[in-house]
C-alpha cells in the first residue's frame, strides 16, 4: 500500500513539475520549437524527395532505350510517363520548399500537384486502353481541381490581410 502511495506521489510530483514548465514556457518558445522540429522534418522530406527525383530521372533515362527496342511508340508512351510523374514529384518539393520558407502551404501548390498527378494518371489510362468510364471520372475530377485553382488564384487573399493574420497568429499557418 506504502509503495502505491509513493507511485502515485511521484506521478503528481511529475504532473506538477511538466505542468509548471510548460507554464513557465512562454508560447513563443512552444512556437520556437514547432518551428525547429518542421524545419528539421521537413529537411529530412527534402532531401528524400530529392534523391526520388533524381532515382526518376535515371529511370526515364534508362527508359530511353524502349525507343530503339520496342515500338516507337510504346517507348514515347514511357517517356511521358515518365516525365509526367518526376514532375509530379518535382510539384511536391515544389511545396515543400514553400512551406519550408513561407511557413505555409499554397492551395494552388497543392492543387497543382494534384493536377499534374492526376494528368498522368489520365494519360496512363488513355494508353493503356481503359474504359470510358474510369477516363470520364478522372476527366470530372481534372475539371473540378482547374476550377479550385482558378477560383483560388482569382480569390487569393491580398498581402496586406495574410500579414495583418499573421501579425495577429503567432503559430504557423496552413
Amino acid at each position: 500500500m506504502a509503495q502505491g502511495n509513493q507511485q502515485a506521489l511521484s506521478w503528481s510530483w511529475f504532473q506538477f513539475r511538466f505542468f509548471q514548465a510548460g507554464r513557465s514556457a512562454g508560447s513563443s518558445d512552444l512556437a520556437a520549437l514547432w518551428e525547429r522540429g518542421t524545419q528539421a522534418v521537413l529537411s529530412l522530406l527534402i532531401i528524400t524527395v530529392l534523391f526520388g527525383l533524381a532515382g526518376g530521372v535515371v529511370k526515364t533515362f534508362i527508359g530511353l532505350r524502349l525507343l530503339v527496342t520496342a515500338d516507337l511508340e510504346v517507348g514515347l508512351r514511357h517517356l511521358i510517363v515518365n516525365t509526367l510523374t518526376v514532375l509530379a514529384v518535382v510539384e511536391v518539393l515544389k511545396t515543400t520548399m514553400a512551406y519550408f520558407s513561407e511557413g505555409r502551404v499554397r492551395v494552388t501548390f497543392i492543387v497543382d500537384t494534384v493536377l499534374v498527378v492526376m494528368l498522368t494518371e489520365v494519360i496512363s489510362l488513355w494508353f493503356s486502353g481503359g474504359d470510358w468510364q474510369r477516363l470520364a471520372m478522372l476527366g470530372g475530377i481534372l475539371l473540378t481541381l482547374g476550377l479550385i485553382r482558378v477560383v483560388a488564384v482569382r480569390y487569393r487573399p491580398s498581402p496586406t490581410m495574410t500579414s495583418e493574420r499573421a501579425d495577429q497568429t503567432t503559430s504557423v499557418y496552413v
